[in-house]
């Protein structure tokens, strides 16, 4: 049998159109799983890959992420035929006497981040999960929990993962120490950016962890904890908030803005928008919400994202070990299921009974001051310009942060091998390299601004070389201009983005002074360059296979050119888009380089540093 990428998906074929087509992924998702639990239930293995936590937490990661959209399910009425798998892997994974114990708990312990999927079981499903128990396997798993719980957390988003097992234990009747579930709640407070934003810890990025984490764990709080109604009110309205902004993370056909870690977790990131249903927050009206959750799922449902059994494999449209990072089991994948906690709302729920509404259209670009970005709704695809954040302790964290620019369409490249300057992509970012060989681009930065709808970044790819970069939007192009001070050559590459590559070579590509395009089967990707004194040469290339994160083969546009030792400015026009018919497209009117002195001004009198680069 040949192998077809669209099938090698357990949501192909389903509409997705109404609340019995979600329930009927979330079971589909899961039953691939049935095979690879261990005897007693409560090991989850998937495969050989590993992660860097020990083998016993990966296996636990296997068991309970799939909780996840399991109990929504069960919780919205429908049948799960596979409690009692659960229950039994529950009993004899928290039994230090079995040989499937899941292991002790220390501080700072991947066991933690998982359990909290079985507190959320705990507190949703009682009936399903604990009760059938018998009085010593409820003591058993009660120590376990507690044990997890008075542990400590990481300083991020773990932090609602002691809360989630605290829902779980108070529902169930197990007393404990109280005063830690407001501790940990109090210090998430100092997360806060304002207009419904977080960080993820003391870190200088905002990234999905903040609706598809932050606010989900927070909605559900605000449901389930009925004694807090203060926090609770406080959690709704700061995502009734944030919905306004997070919308633009989405395009017009359900993508959600590649950015960031965790991409493996896919449609996790659609899970906000049914927690919002969930916590009765209509921060915008439900048949737009209703629409934003199921173009997302509906758009995963056509992409190649499991192995041949069906299981979800570690990569974003398609198995790709390349994009991961070291905390990603073959588990992992499974808190993509967050995305149904919507199915525990009744079939007469607003939510529900909407008929989806398209989203709305943005002609102007719409600056989001707290991440320091500026969206640009273009025909079939967001276009977000982004000043620069950091993560400096993960594979590929420059471009899943730093680049200057991101997409809901076309998503992004991985840079493969950062010791072959000539065959790199530099997707929506500058490269640079002293010997030809290496290379740098933009990673920590030394300020970022908006001002307006337009970015502002300073950095230093070596000490002696400052970068100061603007981003300026020109829907559908946007403008970035560099003046690059550096006091030896350097050879430099900038590239535009990323489209999917067909066979046979029937792609067109155009590559002169200053300009390179590519017109593939259905978009076309150009840069130009307007620097003012030297041109660049331009490049139609293909990028190593694999690299990008939605299409395994794609084609990119680039300038290179060299620049001399001093001040130079480089400047480019990029524009990417789907069309009908790439061969016949005219890019049109190519925009002119602004006044480099009336933008410094603007900055100048205007211009805001982004508050996240004020985290410790």
């Amino acid at each position: 049998m040949i192998y077809d990428p669209a099938r090698a998906n357990p949501l192909y074929g389903n509409a997705l159109l109404s609340r019995d087509d979600v329930a009927r992924a979330a079971l589909d998702l899961f039953k691939p799983l049935l095979p690879y639990f261990s005897e007693g239930g409560a090991r989850v293995r998937l495969s050989a890959i590993g992660a860097h936590f020990d083998r016993a937490a990966a296996d636990l990661e296997g068991f309970a992420r799939p909780l996840w959209g399991i109990v929504p399910l069960a919780a919205g009425g429908y049948d799960f035929p596979y409690w009692d798998l659960y229950r039994r892997g529950l009993a004899t994974g928290t039994n230090p006497s079995h040989s499937e114990y899941w292991g002790d708990i220390s501080d700072r312990d991947q066991r933690q981040v998982e359990l909290a999927a079985v507190g959320f079981a705990l507190a949703m499903v009682p009936e399903h999960i604990w009760e059938p128990l018998s009085d010593a396997q409820k003591e058993t798993v009660a120590s376990y929990l507690l044990s997890a719980r008075d542990k400590e957390f990481v300083d991020n988003n773990w932090k609602f993962f002691r809360v989630l097992i605290d829902l779980g234990l108070t529902r169930v009747g197990v007393a404990f120490d109280r005063s830690k579930t407001d501790r940990y709640l109090d210090e998430v407070e100092a997360f806060r950016l304002g207009d419904g934003w977080y960080r993820d810890g003391a870190v200088k990025r905002v990234d999905h962890y903040i609706p598809f984490a932050m606010h989900f764990y927070a909605l559900i709080y605000s449901v389930l904890a009925k004694h807090d109604v203060k926090r609770g009110e406080a959690y709704r309205k700061r995502a009734e908030v944030f919905a306004v902004d997070i919308r633009h993370w989405f395009g017009p056909d359900g993508a959600a803005l590649a950015f960031g870690r965790s991409q493996t977790y896919r449609f996790a990131a659609g899970g906000f928008w049914g927690a919002l249903a969930f916590a009765e927050v209509e921060a915008l009206p439900w048949a737009e919400i209703k629409g934003y959750y199921m173009r997302h799922i509906r758009w995963w449902s056509q992409l190649p994202i499991a192995d041949r059994d069906g299981v979800l494999s570690i990569g974003y449209g398609y198995p790709n070990l390349l994009m991961s990072e070291s905390y990603n089991s073959a588990g992992s994948p499974y808190w993509a299921l967050k995305f149904f906690l919507a199915l525990a709302l009744p079939a007469d729920h607003p939510f529900w009974q909407a008929d989806e509404a398209p989203a709305p259209s943005f002609a102007d670009p719409v600056p989001l001051k707290e991440p320091g970005m500026v969206a640009m709704h273009t025909p079939g695809n967001v276009v977000v310009l982004a000043s620069g954040q950091q993560h400096d302790k993960m594979r590929g964290a420059n471009e899943k942060y730093s680049k200057f620019v991101y997409s809901t369409r076309y998503g992004f490249n991985i840079e493969a091998d950062d010791r072959h300057f000539a065959a790199a992509s530099f997707d929506g970012m500058l490269g640079l390299s002293d010997d030809g060989v290496h290379f740098r681009i933009r990673e920590t930065l030394e300020e970022a601004l908006i001002a307006g709808d337009k970015l502002y970044s300073r950095w230093r790819p070596w000490n002696d070389v400052t970068v100061e970069t603007w981003l300026i939007p020109f829907n559908p192009w946007h403008i970035r201009i560099h003046r690059i001070v550096t006091p030896r050559p350097l050879q430099t590459t900038e590239g535009g983005f990323a489209i999917e590559r067909s066979d046979f070579n029937s792609d067109i590509a155009e590559q002169d002074e200053a300009r390179a395009v590519w017109r593939g089967r259905n978009d076309i990707s150009a840069i130009v360059d307007l620097s003012p004194a030297s041109r660049r040469m331009g490049h139609a290339i293909s990028p190593i296979a694999n690299t990008n994160l939605i299409h395994a083969k794609t084609l990119l546009p680039q300038l290179r050119g060299e620049i001399d030792n001093g001040c130079t400015l480089l400047a480019a026009a990029v524009i990417v888009m789907p069309v009908s018919d790439p061969r016949k497209v005219s890019l049109g009117p190519v925009p002119t380089i602004p006044d480099l002195a009336e933008l410094q001004k603007s900055f100048s009198s205007s211009g805001t540093r982004l508050a996240l680069f004020d985290a410790g």
